[in-house]
């Protein structure tokens, strides 16, 4: 597990944080009762699962399972390791690092990456910005970009050859091995050589403006034609968006989120600084998470070819799946807001914005494309296309599109809304269908992750999860436990190890809250901690029903006794009280 820091410490630091303002930071919370609610940040969603609970200092959203402690969030939102959570929410409060011992290795070996990178691009600038590298800048004037802009986003040349790059970075103290792990280099039998060459270089930065990858272009048509950092130590590009860090400044609550580096560049320069991008792969689930953190309306942008509609399309699927206001931009003056903006400037972008169709109209457009609706056999295809479109939208949406199409196609109004409700009911029941193969899977899943075996019953389970629970809830509990319990009557890995840990902390008088546990706990196991102290049906505060639950356990001990004796060494009375043991006699 992870470095455990001294009590005393974590508890300043329990102090100085509060749960429901550094969540508030990320999450719009909302007040109900003694709670507060919000969209969960770690998963798409339309309505709030999400709560926190300021007594326990503590989360858990009830649609992804995710929950624990503020150093949980924090390592989940930052996607840090425990140690590098704990040193966030410390620098945030004003204390130092206790002085014990812990081993930060990664977390200097991950600040060495981010120093390594920013001289990388250093580099790359003043290599471009000399005579050997005029032919980088030439490209990026000719691209039409202004020196501000060039130097705005830090863009960049790597020399085509395979020494000045690495004879640089290594005077400035890096190993070859270092850039191999940045994947700044790479390696063959004749040993390392650059990664990026002869390519014109752009830095990656995230939200707190680090320089964590680099994407790089060729000068011509040549292929392949982009190269990006792989994923390292520092980089994940699924957990990134291109820009974010100059976008959530922009003063906008929209963001414009378009294919290319290029476009991004160029909607900057014209004035939209809202505009963003991916980082070469279809919209992750952690890139939508960041989206719809930053703003409440998101314009998509995406190039007319084939490839670029295809990837619209898969926009929209996943981002539909957020509160986000969907506007896909339809434009037939150039193939990219770049190719737009160079030939009509920034005013016919403004007005595309001003005039772009919602998610529903989209579809609703590209349901007609190709059809001939003067036809009868246009329209009624049409119309077989628009109704799984209408069917899964709300009461008010409903009355005004089938209006629209009704008016449209001269048909009954009535007719296509039959038709709308039997879709809407086939929905409701493959969406059922669908909830209970997903509620299905998760729980063995689960019970796969936290069972020794998997074939002990519900029962059981129930039992550990009460003791837990209940032993959370009333520390005092832990005597007549323990003098009935050992951790190994515990069926699954992980109620036992709770089990040991709750008992050691409140044996030698320690506080069981949950910033003493996180470092014991996964990020995972932590959200089923926080979900038993607040599962109210599981926690009894008297000692009766615990019995229950520990007999229960025992008699699951018992029947793992009888299952692993072997008949053949018993004595004939001994084989004969086993077999009225198993008949239940």
């Amino acid at each position: 597990m992870a470095t455990r820091f001294n009590d005393q410490f974590l508890e300043q630091l329990r102090d100085r944080i509060d749960i429901e303002d550094l969540i508030g930071e990320y999450v719009d919370l909302k007040r109900a009762g003694r709670l507060t609610k919000g969209l969960c940040p770690f998963h798409s969603e339309k309505t709030p699962s999400f709560v926190v609970y300021p007594e326990s200092q503590s989360y858990y959203c009830f649609g992804c399972t995710k929950g624990g402690d503020a150093i949980t969030f924090i390592r989940d939102i930052e996607n840090l390791d425990y140690i590098e959570a704990v040193k966030m929410l410390a620098d945030k409060a004003g204390l130092q690092m206790p002085n014990e011992q812990y081993d930060d290795t990664i977390i200097k070996k991950k600040k060495r990456m981010l120093e390594m990178n920013k001289e990388a691009a250093r580099f790359f600038y003043q290599y471009m910005t000399s005579k050997e590298g005029e032919v980088g800048l030439n490209y990026w004037l000719g691209r039409g970009l202004t020196p501000q802009t060039i130097k705005h986003f830090g863009l960049g040349y790597a020399p085509n050859d395979w020494n000045t790059f690495i004879n640089y970075m290594r005077s400035k103290g890096y190993s070859a091995q270092e850039l191999y792990e940045g994947d700044l280099v790479r390696k063959s039998e004749k040993g390392f050589y650059p990664f990026f060459r002869n390519r014109v270089m752009t830095p990656i930065i995230d939200l707190r403006g680090n320089i964590i990858a680099f994407g790089g272009r060729v000068l011509d048509d040549s292929k392949p034609k982009y190269l990006n950092t792989s994923d390292t130590l520092i980089y994940k590009k699924g957990n990134n968006i291109f820009a974010l860090n100059f976008a959530k400044s922009s003063g906008e609550d929209s963001l414009i989120l378009c294919e290319g580096y290029m476009d991004v560049i160029a909607l900057h320069q014209a004035g939209f600084t809202n505009a963003v991008a991916g980082l070469g792969t279809a919209l992750t689930p952690e890139q939508v998470r960041l989206i719809s953190h930053y703003c409440s309306k998101v314009y998509l942008s995406y190039d007319s070819d084939e490839a670029g509609q295809k990837a619209l399309r898969s926009a929209i699927d996943k981002l539909s799946e957020t509160n986000l206001n969907i506007h896909p931009l339809k434009y037939s003056e150039g193939k990219d807001p770049d190719e737009i903006i160079k030939k009509f400037g920034p005013e016919r972008w403004k007005s595309i914005l001003s005039g772009a169709m919602n998610e529903i109209e989209y579809k609703l457009l590209t349901c007609r494309e190709g059809l001939d609706l003067t036809t009868d056999d246009g329209r009624i295809k049409y119309l077989r296309l628009a109704v799984p479109v209408l069917a899964p939208l709300g009461a008010i949406e409903k009355d005004v599109y089938i209006s629209r199409l009704s008016e449209e196609l001269s048909v009954s109004r009535d007719a296509i809304m039959a038709q709308v409700v039997d879709a809407e009911k086939r929905l409701n029941r493959n969406r059922r269908r669908a909830d209970y193969g997903s509620l299905d899977k998760s729980f063995n899943e689960y019970k796969d992750k936290t069972s020794t075996r998997n074939d002990f019953g519900i029962r059981a389970h129930k039992a550990e999860e009460a003791i837990i629970a209940s032993l959370q809830s009333n520390p005092d509990f832990l005597k007549k436990i323990e003098e009935q319990l050992t951790p190994d009557d515990f069926l699954s890995d992980f109620y036992r190890h709770a089990y040991e840990v709750l008992r050691d902390r409140i044996g030698s008088g320690q506080s069981i809250d949950f910033i003493y546990l996180s470092s014991e706990f996964s990020p995972e196991e932590m959200g089923r901690l926080v979900k038993l102290q607040n599962s109210g049906d599981l926690i009894s505060n008297t000692f009766r029903e615990v019995q229950d639950c520990i007999n229960v356990l025992k008699e699951e001990n018992e029947k793992k006794k009888v299952d692993k004796i072997n008949p053949a060494s018993l004595s004939d009375e001994e084989f004969l009280k086993l077999f009225k043991d198993k008949r239940g006699e």
